[in-house]
């Protein structure tokens, strides 16, 4: 399903966005209505899609080797309502996002790096980093949810 960096960053670019769309649609709701529970319900899958979206990020930084730059304006766009399209869009036309996962050690000297070698041992193991990873959105999800707003 996520060959390479860039499906799985188009993904949670365009989930982000869809996201964004549901909290806002629970805040009108509640502003409308009264009915705050379409803000419980769109704030949660918003939340836990903008910590994916981050967790995401990082990933594809470590894989294709970004500077802090482009890192950080890759962060701060899940701040922003409906920013991770176009972010996603300026990464791939800039080439930030081609390439596929770094499986394999190279003749580059980065690779040889701790971080690097941990990293493939990761990406080759796709399921092991999606388990760590989702456990560790949910618990910071839940660590955000118990301290509140």
């Amino acid at each position: 399903m996520f060959r390479n960096p860039h499906t799985l960053f188009r993904a949670l670019a365009i989930f982000e966005a869809i996201t964004w769309t549901l909290l806002i649609t629970g805040l009108i709701l509640r502003a409308t209505t009264g009915w705050a529970l379409g803000v419980s319900i769109g704030g949660g899958i918003h939340g836990f899609i903008f910590l994916s979206y981050g967790a995401t990020v990082i990933l594809v930084a470590l894989n294709n080797r970004w500077r802090i730059g482009p890192t950080v304006v890759a962060l701060v766009s899940a701040v922003i309502p409906y920013a991770t399209i176009p972010v996603e869009i300026w990464l791939q036309r800039s080439g930030r996002l081609e390439g596929a996962w770094r499986l394999e050690t190279t003749d580059d000297a980065r690779d040889h790096t701790w971080y690097d070698r941990l990293l493939r041992w990761f990406l080759r193991r796709p399921w092991v980093v999606g388990a760590l990873f989702a456990l560790a959105v949910v618990l910071l999800f839940v660590v955000l949810l118990i301290v509140g707003p």
